[in-house]
């Protein structure tokens, strides 16, 4: 078997923001003038949760995190393994000569400017340009991004999800906040009295938008689009408020999406969640909220 040298990107990457983006370029930009694969080295949940033992909920799940990498950046492999006892515990120089030299064929190595990686995060951006000249590799590091005199940063696109601030967010993401589940079974009461809809297992550990009313995109596994009105909350007016559930009603669309895989892509927060007297209420306010979703895609094209 051919060895597949790589170019490879080193981060976390939640969310996948604009920060990542110039990471992510410059490691095809490499790839392609060196004439082998860009790929992505990261790990399966965040060292410091493991480490600390207080979780860390995140803007995407690993599957989320793959996807936009592969599919916004042209990266072509993701090497996601887990944060064990053994990447615990290795030497920030033997994780670069024995792990991405040795078993994963590194040639070029690109990091952020304040990645700190191996024991203990002893690793830092000029330990690794040193080691990588050492070994004959190539390295970039990328500098800090901002926009509007703001770092872009993984901590500060979570608070703005969980602000339900989304259209911010989606600024210094550079592309819709995403959230990718497998449509489950509800109580049934929007597909038979109001609108159809897809309830969305949220994957674990992921952080929920606040609660509220979102103009979305839904894409299916076959890659169609639907704009979609999603609520995330505890629907207080069919679901006497109990249970986080994301359900979104997925306009012009007609067939069964049960088990189904579901991207759902948050544009702007509508309205808050609130309880209506009846269910002819609630499906009126449905429909001034497909309206609106409707406007939204007609001006934002």
């Amino acid at each position: 078997m051919s060895i597949k040298e790589k170019v490879i990107a080193l981060g976390f990457f939640d969310g996948v923001h604009l920060g990542h983006a110039a990471l992510l370029r410059r490691t095809a930009e490499q790839a392609a003038a060196r004439g082998v694969t860009p790929a992505v080295f990261t790990f399966d949940r965040p060292p410091k949760e493991v480490v600390t033992g207080i979780p860390c909920p995140l803007i995407n799940s690993p599957e989320d995190r793959r996807d936009l990498v592969r599919r916004l950046y042209g990266i072509q492999e993701v090497i996601m393994v887990p944060f064990d006892q053994e990447m615990m515990t290795t030497s920030w120089a033997d994780f670069v000569t024995k792990i991405l030299v040795g078993r994963y064929h590194a040639v070029h190595l690109v990091a952020g400017h304040d990645h700190h990686f191996g024991h203990k995060n002893a690793g830092t951006p000029e330990l690794l340009v040193k080691k990588c000249a050492e070994l004959g590799l190539g390295c970039d590091i990328i500098p800090k991004v901002e926009l509007g005199g703001i770092t872009v940063s993984s901590t500060y696109i979570r608070r703005l999800v969980e602000l339900g601030q989304l259209s911010r967010a989606n600024l210094f993401l550079g592309h819709p906040h995403t959230l990718t589940g497998t449509v489950r079974h509800g109580r049934g009461i929007g597909s038979a009295r109001l609108f159809p809809t897809a309830n969305l297992v949220i994957p674990p550990h992921v952080l929920v938008p606040s609660h509220g009313v979102y103009v979305t995109r839904a894409t299916l596994e076959d890659g169609s689009c639907y704009a979609a009105v999603t609520n995330v909350g505890t629907r207080p007016t069919v679901n006497n408020g109990a249970d986080i559930t994301l359900e979104a009603c997925l306009l012009d669309y007609e067939g069964d999406l049960y088990g189904k895989k579901l991207r759902v892509e948050f544009f702007e927060h509508l309205r808050q969640e609130i309880r209506f007297d009846s269910l002819d209420a609630l499906k009126a306010q449905i429909a001034a909220d497909a309206a609106s979703t409707r406007r939204y895609f007609q001006t934002h094209p």
